[in-house]
C-alpha cells in the first residue's frame, strides 16, 4: 500500500515563502548588527584579556594590530607576552584564530582553526626566578571560586578535559615555531619548521636544537568524540628527550611511544572514567635516585585507565602492565578526603618464574643477569595506609614459590658462598682492600670460635628472628613504613642480616631505589634456594662487617678495641660491639678519656641485656652489674687525651649526625622489639623503669 500524497495548497505555499523570507530577513539583520558591533566586542574582549593577565598573573599582553579576517576568524599581528620583571615569554608575528559558530551561540568557545607564523616561546630560569613562575601561582579569583563552590575530583578533571578539547583546533597551521628553555646548565630548544593538522589528523616533525635530530608526532584528535592518539618516534634511539635532564635530572630516550585515549565516560557529575592504552619501544631511563646506569626496557605496554570519583582516583578493573611476557594487573586507589588513603593490591596468579626475570630491564639488576630458573610462582601483596593514621597500616606479602628451582645463578653466584672466596671492601665507591673469607685468613673465625654471647647480642640487636624468617621480616617492614610516614623522612630501615649480607657482598654503594629492589630479589632467591645454611650466612656476616674505621670482621674488632680474640669477649664487650654495628665509625666516641663508656651508651646495655635475660640467653654467662657496662674498658692507645674543660673525643659533624639518627632509630627499634617479643604491657613497664 502507498501513502496518499496530501496536496499543498496555494495558501500554504504563500505562507511558507513568507516565513522563509522573514527568517532570511532576520538573519540578514542579525548579520548586519553582528558586523556593525563585532569590532567593539573584540576591543572590549581584548581589554579584558589584557587586564586579567596583568592583574592575576603579572603578564603584559601587547598586540600591534588585530581585527576580523572573516566571519569568525580573528587575525593578530605582533603579539608579545612579557612577565613583570622577567624576560619575554612569547612572541608571535602573525596569529589567526577562528572559532566554531554554533557553540559560540551557546557561549562556548570552541576553536576551529589556528594559524601561527614565526612564533617563539622562551622559558628562562635564573636562580630561583623564572619567567613562567605565574603558572604555579594561585590567583585570587581562583581561590574565591574554590572556597565558594566545591567541585569533586571528577568534576575538576572533567572540566579540564572539556577545556582542553575545546582549545584544540580541528585545523592547525604552524610555520617556524620555536620552543626554548634556558637555565644555568645551557639552552635547549625545539623547532617546528612546518606543521599541519587537517580535520584532526596530524603528522608533524619536531627538530631538536635546530639540528637534524628529530621526532615525528603522528595521530588524530577528535574533539567532538573526545578521542586522542599520538605516536612519537625518534630518528635515533640515543636521542634524549629535552628539558627533563635540566629540570628533573632525568634522562629519557626511546625509539617509539604510542598513547591512545580511547574513551571518556561520565556517570553523573561525580564519576568519570578514562580508558586507553600505551606502549613503548626501546625505552631508556636514567636518574641518580633510580640507577647509576640507564634502565633499558625493550618493550612495554599498558591497558586500562582510571576511574575518578568525588574524592578518589583508582585504576580501572583489569588494568594491566606488560613487560616482555610478564603481565601484572595491579589494583590501586588513592582517596584524598576525608583522610589520605592509599590502597594497593597485586595478585599475579601462577606464572612462569623465568618470565619475571626475562622482564627485568637491562641494566636494572646486574647481579641477576644470566640467571635461569624453572617452575611457576605466584605473588600476593595487600597494602593499605592511612597517612593521617599510619598505625593502622595493612601490609601482607606472600610468595608461593614452592616450585621454584634455580638452574643457574647470574653474576651473583650465591652457591659459591659455601666455598672460600674473596670479599672486596669499599669506602663509598673506592676499594680499600680484600678480605679472604676462608680458614687460610688468620683473622677468619667460624662460629665455634666466636663467643656465643657475642653471637646472641648481635642477633638480638640486628635481626632477632634471623633463624626463623626467610630473608624478610614482615613486621619490621610495617614498623619501618609507619615510622617513616610519621617522621616524613627515612628514619628507619627494615634490613635483616640476610639483606645486609647481600648488600655487602654483591651490591655497589650507590643508594638508589633499584639497588634496594635488587637487594630484595637477591635475598629472596638466596633464602629460597637454601644452598647456603643460616649458620654459614651468619658466619660470613660476622667475618666481613665493619666495626670501625678500616676495622672489618669480628677478629679485627675484638683485637682493636679490647686486645682480645673473638672467643674471649664477655657480655659487656659483646653488647658494646653490637651497639656500634649501625654506625661503626662512631665507635670510639662512645668512650671517655678514662677508657670507660659514656653514660648514654647504658640504654643499649639495659635494653638488650634485659631482652637476653628474658629470653633465658644468659643462663651460661656471668652477669655483672648493668650487664657489664662498667667493666668495658678501651685499650689505652685508643683513648682520647684528658680534656681541659672540653671533651676531645667529639665525633665529626657527619659522624655526629649519623650518631644522633642512629640513637633515634635505635630508640624506636628497642621499643618495638620488646613489644613484639613480650607484649605491649611489658614494653610499657620497661619504659617506666
Amino acid at each position: 500500500m502507498f501513502a496518499k500524497k496530501i496536496p499543498i495548497t496555494t495558501q500554504q505555499k504563500k505562507w511558507f515563502f513568507i516565513s522563509l523570507a522573514a527568517l532570511l530577513l532576520l538573519l540578514a539583520i542579525g548579520f548586519i548588527y553582528y558586523f556593525s558591533v563585532r569590532q567593539g566586542l573584540l576591543d572590549r574582549a581584548m581589554s579584558r584579556a589584557q587586564k586579567q593577565l596583568k592583574d592575576e598573573y603579572g603578564l603584559r599582553l601587547h598586540v600591534e594590530d588585530y581585527g576580523f579576517a572573516g566571519l569568525s576568524t580573528v587575525a593578530l599581528k605582533g603579539v608579545t607576552v612579557i612577565p613583570d620583571s622577567a624576560a619575554q615569554l612569547m612572541a608571535v608575528e602573525q596569529l589567526q584564530v577562528s572559532v566554531e559558530f554554533w557553540p559560540l551561540l551557546r557561549k562556548r568557545i570552541k576553536l576551529d582553526a589556528v594559524g601561527m607564523d614565526h612564533a617563539s616561546l622562551t622559558m628562562v630560569k635564573e636562580g630561583d626566578r623564572s619567567n613562567y613562575d605565574f603558572l604555579f601561582l594561585k590567583n585570587n579569583a581562583a581561590t574565591k571560586d574554590t572556597t565558594t563552590t566545591k567541585s569533586s575530583l571528577a568534576q575538576k578533571v572533567d572540566r579540564l578535559i572539556r577545556q582542553a578539547f575545546d582549545k584544540i583546533p580541528s585545523n592547525l597551521d604552524l610555520n617556524e615555531v620555536h620552543v626554548t628553555y634556558q637555565d644555568s646548565s645551557g639552552v635547549q630548544g625545539l623547532h617546528v619548521p612546518e606543521g599541519k593538522m587537517r580535520n584532526g589528523r596530524y603528522d608533524v616533525d619536531v627538530f631538536l636544537n635546530e639540528v637534524s635530530d628529530k621526532w615525528n608526532l603522528k595521530g588524530q584528535i577528535d574533539s567532538d568524540d573526545e578521542e586522542f592518539s599520538v605516536t612519537v618516534t625518534s630518528d635515533r634511539p640515543d636521542m634524549e628527550v629535552p628539558f627533563l635532564r635540566s629540570r628533573l635530572g632525568l634522562a629519557v630516550r626511546f625509539k617509539a611511544v604510542t598513547f591512545d585515549l580511547k574513551e571518556i565516560k561520565r556517570h553523573g557529575k561525580d564519576q568519570l572514567k578514562l580508558s586507553g592504552n600505551w606502549k613503548v619501544e626501546q625505552l631508556q631511563v636514567q636518574h641518580r635516585r633510580l640507577s647509576e646506569k640507564p634502565i633499558v626496557v625493550p618493550q612495554a605496554s599498558a591497558e586500562g585507565g582510571f576511574l575518578l570519583a568525588e574524592n578518589a582516583v583508582e585504576l580501572l578493573e583489569n588494568s594491566s602492565i606488560k613487560v616482555h611476557d610478564f603481565v601484572v594487573k595491579p589494583k590501586l586507589k588513592y582517596t584524598h578526603t576525608p583522610s589520605k588513603l592509599l590502597e594497593l593490591s597485586v595478585s599475579t596468579g601462577q606464572f612462569a618464574a623465568q618470565d619475571f626475570f626475562d622482564a627485568i630491564p637491562n641494566g636494572l639488576f646486574e647481579t641477576l643477569e644470566g640467571i635461569q630458573v624453572k617452575g611457576n610462582i605466584a605473588y600476593q601483596l595487600d597494602f593499605k595506609v592511612d597517612f593521617d593514621n599510619p598505625e593502622d597500616l595493612v601490609f601482607r606479602s606472600q610468595m608461593d614459590d614452592r616450585e621454584l628451582q634455580i638452574v643457574r645463578w647470574g653474576k651473583a653466584d650465591v652457591a659459591a658462598l659455601n666455598q672460600p672466596f674473596v670479599h672486596g671492601v669499599y669506602e663509598d665507591t673506592s676499594k680499600l682492600r680484600d678480605i679472604v673469607v676462608a680458614p687460610s685468613n688468620p683473622n677468619f673465625r667460624n662460629l665455634s670460635q666466636i663467643a656465643p654471647i657475642l653471637q646472641r647480642t648481635v642477633l638480638n640487636t640486628e635481626d632477632p628472628f634471623f633463624y626463623k624468617h626467610h630473608g624478610f621480616e614482615e613486621e619490621a617492614f610495617k614498623l619501618s613504613i609507619v615510622t617513616n610516614i610519621k617522621e616524613r623522612a627515612f628514619k628507619r630501615g627494615a634490613s635483616t642480616i640476610s639483606m645486609q649480607l647481600v648488600k655487602n657482598l654483591y651490591l655497589d654503594r650507590n643508594k638508589t631505589m633499584t639497588r634496594k629492589f635488587e637487594e630484595i630479589v637477591l635475598v629472596w632467591l638466596m633464602e629460597r634456594s637454601k644452598v647456603v645454611s643460616k649458620d654459614r650466612l651468619f658466619e660470613i656476616y660476622l667475618n666481613i662487617i665493619e666495626w670501625g674505621k678500616n676495622i672489618y670482621g669480628i677478629t679485627e674488632a675484638a683485637n682493636y678495641y679490647f686486645g682480645k680474640t673473638p672467643n674471649e669477649l664477655n657480655i659487656g664487650e659483646s653488647l658494646f660491639l653490637s651497639s656500634i654495628i649501625p654506625r661503626p665509625k662512631t665507635g670510639l666516641s662512645s668512650f671517655d678519656y678514662t677508657g670507660h663508656l659514656k653514660p648514654w651508651v647504658r640504654r643499649h646495655f639495659n635494653t638488650y641485656g634485659y631482652i637476653l635475660s628474658k629470653l633465658n640467653q644468659l643462663h651460661d654467662v656471668e652477669v655483672p652489674e648493668a650487664y657489664g657496662f662498667y667493666g668495658v674498658t678501651l685499650q689505652p692507645n685508643l683513648r682520647p687525651p684528658r680534656p681541659y674543660g672540653v671533651v676531645d673525643s667529639i665525633p665529626s659533624s657527619d659522624d655526629l649526625h649519623d650518631l644522633i639518627d642512629g640513637i633515634d632509630a635505635e630508640e624506636q627499634q628497642r621499643r618495638s622489639l620488646i613489644e613484639r617479643l613480650f607484649g605491649k604491657k611489658e614494653q610499657e613497664e620497661v619504659e617506666e623503669e
